[in-house]
């Protein structure tokens, strides 16, 4: 009977809880601890940045590592600058002023349905099967005046986020996001 208990206590890795209306996973990590995780939105689209192409190219799945994103251009460059992460409601911010921007435009690897812009440095999101760690906010880059000279300054603070890869893995179109407590 021992045994079935240790077993089940052992190879245990999420278990759910389902308090205030909201479903929160309790995952286990690499370093055995559990960690508790609100889901907060999806993954929209997935872009990655190939050499000598001036558009992103779109992609159903990406694999992460721990120099960043497989395949880009930015893999292993900065580990701290390796995955950029946009909002929808940074292109909806655009497209209020009645000005149109295609979707990877801002350089970002993965879009999502939610605005991460306001966690803090450290915070953690799990996507797919991947664990990302907020590092730094993106500055604006000159290039999205192409479009238009306005772009810039409405989107100061709207660009999107960096990440560094803690837990590499693959991440898909319509993956869940979890902010990891």
């Amino acid at each position: 009977m021992f045994f079935i208990y240790k077993f089940i206590i052992v190879h245990v890795a999420t278990f759910f809880d389902v308090t205030k209306n909201m479903l929160i996973f309790h995952t286990k990590t690499k370093q055995g601890t559990f960690m508790s995780s609100k889901m907060v939105g999806q993954v929209l689209k997935l872009f990655i940045s190939k050499s000598g192409a001036s558009e992103r190219v779109e992609r159903s799945a990406v694999v992460l590592d721990e120099l960043g994103v497989v395949e880009d251009k930015f893999y292993g460059k900065n580990i701290q600058r390796s995955v950029l992460i946009a909002s929808i409601e940074s292109y909806n911010l655009i497209k209020n002023y009645g000005l149109e921007m295609p979707f990877g435009y801002l350089g970002e690897n993965i879009l999502l349905d939610y605005n991460p812009y306001a966690l803090e440095i450290g915070t953690k999101l799990k996507i797919g099967g991947a664990v990302l760690e907020i590092s730094q906010h993106c500055t604006i880059c000159n290039h999205l005046a192409v479009i238009d000279v306005k772009i810039p300054t409405l989107l100061k603070n709207d660009r999107g986020i960096f990440a560094k890869v803690v837990d590499g893995g693959e991440i898909n179109a319509g993956d869940e996001i979890y902010v990891l407590e």
